[in-house]
């Protein structure tokens, strides 16, 4: 079953890194103490969030790199330079990430109505 509201946290987190982050070059992103320390927490909501998926949730989504966002989170819990780690998730999974959860809305709308309703 797919939960909604985290499927929405992760797609509001998404939309926010790729705001913060539009037009920065690697090196500018990287000097930058506000806007890392603002993208590290959003991607730390992503990361965290799509680890409390249910794993069928995650197969229902399967094209999205789970493994990659489980990855993420674990070098984000961990002491030490994470800048590579956010570059990568800027630049590569979360617009992968946005633009899958876009196709399935679209493709399978069923899954996130019937999440929604169910809540109510």
């Amino acid at each position: 079953m797919i939960d909604a509201a985290k499927i929405t946290a992760i797609e509001e987190a998404g939309t926010a890194v790729l705001t913060l982050s539009e037009g920065l070059e690697e090196a500018e992103f990287l000097r930058s103490r506000l806007t890392r320390s603002e993208v590290r927490r959003q991607v730390r909501i992503i990361a965290d969030t799509s680890l409390e998926l249910p794993a069928m949730a995650r197969s229902e989504l399967a094209e999205t790199d789970w493994d990659g966002w489980a990855l993420t989170a674990r070098y984000l819990h961990a002491d030490g330079d994470d800048g590579e780690v956010l570059w990568r998730a800027v630049t590569s999974l979360i617009p992968a990430t946005l633009s899958w959860l876009r196709v399935y809305r679209h493709n399978q709308p069923d899954l996130f109505i019937a999440t929604a309703t169910a809540r109510e």
